[in-house]
């Protein structure tokens, strides 16, 4: 039997708004056609930046917006991208694609976006090819009220600083970000935080590389050697690789069922980074940010390969799904974290046309407006009992659920049924409070292949789905197979 127990009474934890976050890197059409079409374009735009894209971001609460990178950012050089763009320096991006980099997006058009999206701007910032100077001085000019950086903010057209919070310090430094081992970058980690200040009123939270997937020992080192230096800590892991990988529209169920178990690992990651965090920081000072993950596919075909352009289907919102149930569950170590990417780049919650004015909202992207209330709610602890789906010689649990309760009072249950063709009854016991509506939406598909085109764009949306009113707090819903139901109980 498959059972769900919500403790309604025992809500405790916030779940941080931060979870929801997303990234947008200098990477193929992320940044230029995706949130950037310039001021002369004949895109709807505001200041140069995209409209449509703006209005279908806003719905789903962007929390905050990490940029410039990714591996970019590590060869980024803020102060090319300032002051008028027809002088701005040009330069390769050598990872992406060896494409020129115009620099007419920089750290003025970004703060414009966060300020247009209502969200909070998380800058990271260059270790791998920077100096501590130039990070030290990119936080004076956007942070600091008066002094020589925020007299030439002024001079650039901003008069009052901004308020930049979060900031990471580098990217990826096992990797594209230096190849550093962990002992070098924790050194390299307080050098940096010890120079990136705090001016006026705003409090840096500082964020650390963290480690690949399983990299324990990454983990171990850093917060023994530059825990106290730190605010944040960031894991990296994307369960599935590109070179690896198959299309995102043309799978069967073993590769159906492979990503959903790669996309599960999520939890012994989280499980096993958080044990080590908590040798030594056992008030949980340091958050836990996975300031990228998600699904990575071939790109499509006729693409740039280096533009890591692809599609995303109704497997990759069981993986969001699943994904930020496990983040809900683990919200007192999880403080933030960025789905990779915002637009056009990976598992992306909206799609442009390269030659057209259309947009297309992703399932992944319905997934996220289906979860948003969770944003700052309370966590609701949940007990699943459920069945396991088995492939071949392998199998998961069937489903995965999280929820929360809002400040009115209402519980938001979300529920995954991975199982790709069964339907699954789902016994829910509510404790702790007498709720006698139930409200309810599906996101489901015809096929485990399902996904929206610029022709077809509601091949994959939410739908309204009828679940029975609680009785003596009880309820049985019968979860479609290979679905996503956010059951709002109050």
């Amino acid at each position: 039997m498959n059972r769900l127990v919500i403790e309604a009474d025992l809500a405790g934890q916030r779940i941080s708004r931060h979870i929801y976050g997303h990234f947008s890197e200098h990477l193929g059409r992320c940044i230029y056609g995706g949130l950037w079409v310039g001021e002369d374009s004949r895109l709807p735009n505001v200041r140069g930046i995209r409209a449509d894209v703006v209005e279908a971001l806003r719905a789903i609460k962007v929390p905050n917006l990490r940029w410039p990178g990714g591996c970019f950012a590590d060869e980024y050089h803020w102060m090319d991208g300032i002051g008028p763009r027809d002088r701005r320096p040009c330069m390769v991006n050598t990872h992406w694609g060896g494409v020129t980099e115009s620099n007419h997006f920089g750290t003025h058009e970004y703060m414009d976006l966060c300020e247009q999206l209502g969200c909070e701007p998380y800058i990271c910032g260059n270790v791998g090819s920077g100096t501590v100077r130039e990070m030290q001085q990119w936080v004076e000019y956007l942070t600091a009220p008066s002094g020589p950086m925020a007299d030439w903010r002024r001079a650039n057209g901003r008069r009052d600083p901004w308020v930049v919070r979060l900031w990471g310090v580098g990217n990826e430094n096992w990797g594209c970000g230096g190849n550093m081992r962990p002992e070098y970058y924790a050194d390299q980690f307080r050098r940096y935080a010890t120079y990136c200040r705090n001016f006026g009123g705003n409090a840096l939270y500082r964020v650390a590389c963290g480690p690949a997937g399983a990299d324990y020992r990454w983990t171990e080192v850093l917060m023994r050697d530059a825990g106290r230096s730190m605010q944040g800590l960031a894991p990296h892991y994307y369960c599935g690789s590109g070179r690896h990988s198959h299309s995102a529209t043309e799978f069967g169920e073993e590769d159906w069922f492979d990503q959903l178990r790669r996309a599960l690992q999520m939890e012994e990651l989280v499980t096993r980074h958080a044990a080590i965090m908590d040798q030594y920081d056992p008030e949980r000072r340091v958050g836990m940010i996975v300031d990228e993950w998600g699904a990575w596919h071939a790109v499509e075909p006729g693409t740039n390969p280096a533009f890591l352009y692809q599609q995303n289907s109704l497997r990759d919102a069981l993986v969001a799904a699943v994904t930020l149930n496990i983040f809900n569950r683990h919200c007192e170590r999880v403080q933030g974290a960025n789905i990779a990417q915002t637009v056009n780049v990976l598992q992306a919650m909206v799609l442009t046309e390269e030659h057209g004015d259309r947009l297309v909202r992703t399932p992944t992207y319905h997934v996220f407006e289906m979860y948003k209330q969770h944003q700052d709610a309370m966590r609701v602890p949940v007990h699943l009992s459920t069945e396991q789906y088995s492939c071949g010689d392998a199998e998961i649990p069937a489903l995965s659920a999280s929820a929360s309760r809002q400040e009115g009072g209402a519980v938001l249950v979300t529920v995954c049924n991975v199982h790709p063709s069964r339907t699954v009854e789902l016994e829910c016991e509510l404790r702790g409070m007498e709720a006698s509506q139930a409200r309810a939406r599906v996101l489901t598909g015809q096929a485990i292949t399902a996904h929206n085109t610029f022709d077809a764009p509601d091949t994959v949306c939410p739908a309204t789905f009828e679940v029975s009113a609680p009785q003596r707090g009880r309820l049985v819903v019968r979860m479609p197979a290979r679905s996503v139901v956010a059951l709002e109980l109050d």
